[in-house]
């Protein structure tokens, strides 16, 4: 399954940072902010989650939740969430089975050394669950901004 605007976005279902199981399709009648992430407590990852954070409330305003993805297990997602207040969900995908589904699972290049990863991604999917917008190769500084603009301007 691929990802594709105005068609539904493939549902999952992955363990949260509270042990509970997240479907995607538990979400109905909200907009969701889907991004997936490479690591907990790395730089750039700490920025956008503390600028997700930052910016709850307004998501929370407009009748959108907030879901984060990345590989890390649940005990480093439970440690990454206490450790900056994150009022929204962290979910495992440590096989990166939904990472795939997305088409973020990518070939990566650092410092000379090749590897497979997250590639930096957000997802907004409506309120029918039809996939609305894609930012790809996502730059942290100012797209927290920009997902909420989108959101305000289309889904509100």
């Amino acid at each position: 399954m691929t990802t594709e605007i105005g068609k539904l976005a493939p549902d999952f279902a992955l363990k949260a940072n509270t042990g509970e199981t997240v479907k995607l399709s538990d979400f109905e009648g909200k907009n969701v902010v889907l991004y997936f992430y490479p690591k907990d407590n790395t730089p750039g990852c700490t920025t956008e989650a503390c600028d997700f954070r930052d910016n709850h409330q307004s998501f929370a305003d407009l009748d959108a939740v907030i879901l984060g993805v990345s590989p890390d297990s649940e005990t480093s997602h439970q440690k990454f969430q206490e450790k900056y207040d994150l009022p929204f969900q962290l979910l495992v995908d440590e096989d990166h089975k939904v990472a795939e589904s997305y088409g973020v699972w990518k070939l990566k290049k650092n410092f000379g050394k090749e590897y497979m990863g997250i590639e930096r991604s957000t997802f907004i999917i409506d309120k029918q669950g039809k996939l609305q917008k894609e930012f790809r190769k996502v730059k942290v500084k100012g797209h927290v901004e920009e997902a909420l603009e989108y959101i305000k301007e289309n889904l509100s």
